[in-house]
């Protein structure tokens, strides 16, 4: 449908403060995105909101994370009655409170409500004289540490001040004794072979005896995290995460999973986490899809495991448990990756709660063959977890001590 000349300002005015509003919610939109975005409303033309709605969408949404927060932006946005009528000479057809498609107004995000609130606090927006027509609870309460705050739930400056937070963080993982020796002056072991090349030099004269010691390293650590649509909002911080990780130590090596089994280990060893975000999200095809747990760590064990779970490692696996594939297989898959390595530590967002109960299949199938059973929803969260890391003693002792107070009610 063509637009009245007259009324095409008042449109591309109207974009470039709903690009405003999604770049202050987190999604990358700069002045050339907008201007691609009014040149393809400009081409389509607007015979329907629908019609805006997936003009706009091809245009400021390139991820699948990014979703969730255009669709609130868009219905709370083009839902206001004052943008309403400055787009009714437009030929849009009107749409009220009562949209069916229009999400509730509890269901907005708090990253949505930094943008379309800037710098102001929960009790100012509720006092504000100017009061949108809409009603937006946005449950932000400014007196809750960061720490403590749990992903799902931040707001688009928490969200930023978490990921800093993530990055300035340290995995102290306990070293290990490994099977090679140095030489030492005050180690407890006599060398052989030094001591008889020494006494080679004098003639036999004497036998000065040269000593070793053991040599102790960080053990590999393995991550392995899933990326289907129930942990979505969690993955993008567990990302920031695995990055800082990478690039702290040596022999790190990162795997997500969704339908497949992806490996970003070379992706993150970049140390701008921009870039290597971005080439983890062009490389991986199956974000916030469904979940085989069971075939992806197969295609663990038989491709992988040889070349990354040596010399004790470490593996984390962050999963909700959720499995499409109702669990076939997976207790065997479980089994064979815990038999591999020297620790198998299980994070799970859902522990957070305090009823919860492995109950899906995929999670009773998961839950006997793991050393440690951990919530990991927040900067708190990870702190405990990087302690957990630190601890003496063999694997058996390791869980053991950590059992208290952690395992929740996992029946």
């Amino acid at each position: 449908m063509n637009q009245p000349s007259g009324g095409q300002g008042r449109l591309h005015e109207n974009i470039m403060h709903f690009g405003r509003v999604l770049r202050a919610a987190g999604l990358p939109v700069g002045p050339g995105t907008v201007i691609e975005a009014i040149r393809a409303v400009e081409a389509v033309g607007i015979g329907s909101r629908e019609d805006l709605y997936w003009t706009l969408h091809a245009v400021f949404v390139n991820r699948r994370d990014q979703r969730d927060i255009y669709d609130q932006a868009f219905h709370i946005f083009w839902r206001n009655l004052k943008i309403l009528e400055r787009v009714m000479s437009l030929l849009l057809p009107s749409f009220g409170a009562d949209d069916e498609n229009a999400p509730k107004a509890e269901e907005a995000s708090r990253r949505l409500a930094d943008a379309f609130f800037p710098g102001q606090s929960e009790k100012e927006r509720k006092t504000e004289e100017d009061q949108p027509l809409y009603d937006a609870a946005f449950t932000y309460s400014a007196s809750e540490e960061l720490k403590t705050l749990d992903f799902e739930s931040m707001s688009a400056e928490e969200i930023r001040a978490a990921k800093a937070a993530i990055a300035r963080m340290r995995l102290p993982i306990l070293e290990v004794p490994t099977r090679r020796f140095t030489a030492s002056s005050r180690g407890t072991r006599v060398d052989l072979r030094a001591t008889l090349r020494a006494s080679l030099r004098t003639g036999g004269s004497t036998i000065p005896l040269r000593r070793k010691e053991r040599v102790w390293r960080h053990p590999p650590l393995v991550v392995l995290c899933d990326i289907s649509g129930s942990m979505s909002r969690y993955s993008r911080m567990f990302l920031h995460f695995m990055h800082a990780i990478t690039n702290d130590r040596d022999r790190v090596f990162t795997f997500v999973f969704g339908t497949r089994l992806t490996n970003i280990t070379r992706y993150l060893r970049q140390r701008d986490v921009d870039a290597a975000l971005g080439s983890v999200s062009e490389a991986v095809e199956d974000w916030s899809g469904g979940t085989r747990i069971g075939r992806c760590l197969h295609e663990f064990n038989t491709r992988w495991s040889r070349r990354v779970l040596g010399q004790g490692a470490l593996v984390l696996l962050i999963s909700d448990g959720l499995d499409r594939d109702a669990g076939v297989g997976l207790s065997f898959e479980m089994e064979r990756l815990h038999k591999s390595c020297r620790r198998l530590l299980w994070l799970n967002p859902l522990l957070r709660f305090d009823r919860y109960e492995a109950r899906a299949a995929g999670a009773k199938a998961m839950r006997p063959h793991v050393d440690e059973f951990r919530a990991i929803h927040n900067l708190e969260s990870m702190a405990d977890l990087a302690a957990a890391l630190s601890m003496a003693g063999t694997r058996r002792e390791e869980a053991k001590a950590s059992e208290p107070g952690l395992m929740g009610n996992v029946a």
